[in-house]
């Protein structure tokens, strides 16, 4: 069993800093393990910092899923990237170092061991934060099997039981100007062979009605590849389709509401400077949303999707899944700078994390296969893993 932590920022910025800032914990069946408040004080320098990196950042244009007609080449000098880097994640690092908020990271290290297995939630509405690269806190350095998402303070179930036999996926084709989103198709293929996968390469005003499946039995999965962009202030967000159109996430917005509510549990956009799109999303209660936070080199985006859905469809979690996509990633960040800090995932407090097992129509307690042997507790006959103390369902001590 694993664990559930939500860092809420309740109030604030970093110009004024956040007086009132709380850490929740809870079990993986959601019982509450403790919740610890604290403060964080003025840190202007932090989105300072994120917008000289992003500015070095994206003098990278001509390698990027961005629309065509903005790309151009840049010159920018990688050790000032790289230096850039390091000095955003170190003020990050001392930033919740404060004293003021050692009550909540004394609670957070007290309560989750370095093995267990963490959601960690980052749950505001500041468009600083949310673009922050939360996974360079050192916590996640100690505890490799914890990856961060962001969440909308405001949000709520849907209730969209699975009807479906089988995994349906729409795959959005968009504008592929100066990009390869062949690899793309071919890796959903070979990776989702027990899916029905839909590929589309739709005109402007075809797109909501794909998306609505008027008649069908609706989607499981939705994705895209082409490029996209975000406003500045990374609130909306639209995608780019053939013959040079766009379509705004908001005019889809009853299309998507009628999709997640005939269960759509995931959207991944692999495509750039996502943030808009997912907060769009966010505000329909789309359940999970994967999306680059920045504009994303078209051979990182092929990368990233192929190491993904290799972790997802074998069983990992769906936040496993991306923390090991993401890391792998440092294979070509060498040629493609920050290439790790891409890809993020938008969670829906209220609805669990979908896994690829549940999508198949098996139940969510069925885990991948294990090389540990099991044993059968004599008191309530639950299996366990054979090198457990006390049954993991009734608490009985386990004969060795």
């Amino acid at each position: 069993m694993g664990k559930i932590v939500v860092l809420s920022f309740i109030a604030g910025d970093c110009q004024q800093g956040f007086q009132h800032v709380r850490l929740e914990i809870k079990e993986d069946n959601q019982r509450l393990v403790g919740t610890f408040t604290g403060n964080l004080p003025p840190a202007p320098q932090i989105p300072q910092l994120y917008n000289t990196w992003q500015s070095k950042y994206r003098q990278m244009g001509s390698m990027l899923r961005i629309e065509a007609k903005s790309a151009q080449v840049t010159n920018f000098s990688r050790r000032d990237l790289e230096a850039d880097s390091d000095a955003l994640k170190q003020q990050l690092n001392d930033w919740l170092k404060s004293p003021e908020f050692y009550p909540a990271n004394a609670g957070l290290l007290r309560n989750v061991k370095p093995d267990e297995e963490v959601r960690f939630i980052i749950q505001t509405e500041d468009s600083h934060l949310r673009r922050l690269p939360w996974h360079l806190w050192e916590f996640f350095d100690h505890h490799l099997k914890a990856e961060v998402a962001l969440s909308s303070p405001v949000c709520q179930r849907q209730n969209s039981p699975k009807t479906r036999n089988k995994v349906r996926v729409l795959a959005i084709i968009g504008d592929s100007t100066g990009i390869k989103l062949e690899r793309d198709q071919r890796e959903l293929e070979e990776k989702l062979p027990e899916a029905e996968i839909i590929f589309k390469e739709p005109e402007e005003k075809e797109v909501s009605p794909m998306i609505w499946d008027f008649g069908g039995p609706g989607w499981d999965i939705l994705f895209f590849a082409g490029h996209s962009v975000s406003e500045p202030d990374a609130t909306t967000g639209k995608l780019f389709i053939k013959n040079g159109k766009s379509v705004e996430i908001g005019d889809l917005k009853f299309a998507l509401r009628k999709a997640i509510g005939r269960g759509l549990k995931l959207a991944i956009f692999n495509s750039c400077d996502g943030l808009g799109i997912a907060n769009q999303l966010a505000d329909l209660n789309m359940p999970q949303v994967i999306v680059m936070r920045e504009p994303v080199p078209d051979m990182v985006a092929q990368e990233f999707l192929k190491y993904f859905l290799e972790a997802f469809a074998r069983g990992e979690s769906l936040y496993l899944a991306v923390r090991e996509a993401r890391e792998r990633l440092e294979s070509v960040q060498r040629e493609f700078p920050c290439a790790t800090w891409l890809p993020v995932i938008c969670q829906n407090l209220a609805e669990e994390p979908v896994s690829w097992q549940e999508l198949c129509g098996l139940k969510s307690a069925v885990a991948p296969p294990s090389s540990k042997m099991k044993t059968y507790c004599q008191y309530c006959g639950s299996e366990n893993v054979a090198d457990v103390m006390f049954c993991e369902t009734c608490g009985s001590q386990l004969r060795k």
